[in-house]
């Protein structure tokens, strides 16, 4: 089990749980393993931080001997693109995604723009924890140093390479993706002020969109406040003031979408994934009639998507699960409620402003608003709480807890569902309940919590 990385990267409070000696170590062991004269491309958002890690990472990779490529403030579906075709051996993405500015992360991508597997990981904190011995690189060559990974001399020193251009050159892959006109078309983007601050206006310009942005301002401590993806109600004041014709928020990455109707509704990434999947199944490009989603898509969504034909395979919650089974399966749509849609057809990871593309592809090529593309999409009234415990998998284990959960499973029927899962980085449990009505959800999420709390796992935050 890995220590330090997540499903998103090794994440926490910038030099408190990530610190800039990690950051270093990180960058040791990337110049090393793929060796001298290698490349890896970085990109960052716009924290404060990131200017620190970005200085680690790079400080790291040329004292191990290999070149950082730095593509400076970008996304990371772009730092993912530009590892795949711009022939370097690694991509590291320097961000917390949606968290407040006072996190950070960093996360790594293979040559194909993918995440990291967790065998390299592993390779990746031994060296955090200086546990070298025996690490091998890319090659199968020792690391051959008692007291750590070797330094680099001489001309065998990494450089640091402006790689700006990178940037550009996503750029210009986004706009050829859009293949209709917007002319005339009104679009909204909040981009969270974060990484796509500069990029999402520049593709919606260049595609003819009449562009309205906000929160494109970011001063290093503002990212994701009040705005982007996790906090919706700036994109759909803007949309119904401009009456704009559709709204897109990314998060402080942006490989993100949330989606703003003409009236201002919100389309969630389970209403996108409704959307475009009906599009694709209409004119026979949806492969199997499948699409990947996570265990956490709404139970009405399930049954939307069952009634418009297509079903439905689930995994664990993380993008990276579903791009996966994706890959394995060759299925070309997928994604997260909260926006991480993945078309496997132009991108290995998640992409905000792709997604933004492809939803108006399938309004204008349909000619019809947001709306009505996700009119006959109906959700369940869902709870989902949050509760700390002492152990996550004992609790998880525990057969009374078992048993409450397939007690109210039972009562549920055919009309709900009960999931209880845990946190990835912090020890605490979700209970979530869908049911015809919320005061149902309340009732079968408090009994369960009830157990869980009579069992004596429940703890104080």
């Amino acid at each position: 089990m890995l220590k330090y990385f997540g499903t998103d990267g090794f994440r926490g409070k910038a030099n408190q749980d990530l610190s800039v000696e990690h950051a270093f170590k990180i960058g040791r062991f990337l110049g090393f393993y793929f060796g001298p004269g290698s490349k890896i491309v970085i990109g960052k958002d716009t924290r404060r931080s990131c200017y620190m890690y970005e200085c680690a990472l790079t400080a790291g990779i040329t004292a191990s001997g290999a070149d950082a490529y730095l593509m400076h403030v970008t996304t990371t579906p772009s730092v993912s693109y530009i590892a795949r075709v711009d022939d370097f051996n690694c991509g590291v993405m320097i961000s917390a995604s949606h968290n407040p500015y006072d996190d950070n992360g960093i996360k790594l991508l293979n040559d194909q723009g993918e995440k990291m597997d967790d065998a390299f990981l592993e390779k990746v904190e031994r060296c955090i924890d200086e546990q070298v011995e025996g690490l091998t690189d890319a090659q199968g060559r020792s690391c051959g140093a008692e007291g750590g990974l070797p330094l680099a001399t001489g001309e065998h020193v990494g450089m640091a390479v402006d790689y700006a251009s990178g940037r550009n050159r996503y750029i210009g892959y986004l706009i050829s993706l859009a293949t209709n006109s917007y002319k005339g078309v009104k679009v909204g983007l909040d981009c969270a002020n974060g990484s796509a601050w500069m990029i999402g206006k520049s593709v919606f310009d260049a595609i003819g969109a009449d562009t309205y942005v906000i929160n494109n301002t970011p001063n290093g401590e503002n990212i994701n406040r009040d705005c982007g993806s996790t906090h919706i109600e700036a994109l759909q004041s803007l949309v119904k003031e401009k009456k704009l014709d559709v709204g897109f928020a990314y998060d402080g990455d942006a490989d993100r979408c949330i989606a703003v109707d003409e009236k201002g509704k919100v389309v969630d990434g389970d209403a996108i994934l409704y959307l475009y999947g009906r599009y694709m199944l209409s004119r026979g490009k949806l492969y199997k009639d499948t699409a990947v989603v996570t265990v956490m898509s709404n139970f009405g969504f399930f049954k939307s998507m069952e009634r418009s034909g297509i079903h439905c395979e689930q995994t664990d919650v993380g993008d990276r699960f579903v791009y996966e089974r994706m890959r394995e399966k060759g299925y070309l749509i997928g994604g997260e409620q909260s926006g991480h849609i993945i078309f496997s057809k132009y991108a290995n990871t998640g992409d905000g402003i792709l997604t933004s593309i492809k939803i108006m592809q399938a309004m204008l090529t349909q000619k019809m608003m947001l709306s009505a593309l996700t009119g006959e999409l109906f959700y369940y009234p869902q709870v989902l709480k949050n509760v700390r415990v002492r152990d996550k998998e004992e609790t998880l284990n525990d057969s009374r807890v078992q048993a409450a959960c397939k007690a109210a499973a039972d009562a549920l029927g055919k009309d709900g569902r009960v999931l209880l899962r845990k946190s990835g980085t912090e020890p605490v449990l979700r209970v979530m309940v869908e049911a015809p009505t919320l005061e149902i959800c309340e009732q079968r999420a408090d009994e369960i919590i009830g157990v869980i709390g009579r069992c004596g796992y429940l703890t104080e935050a």
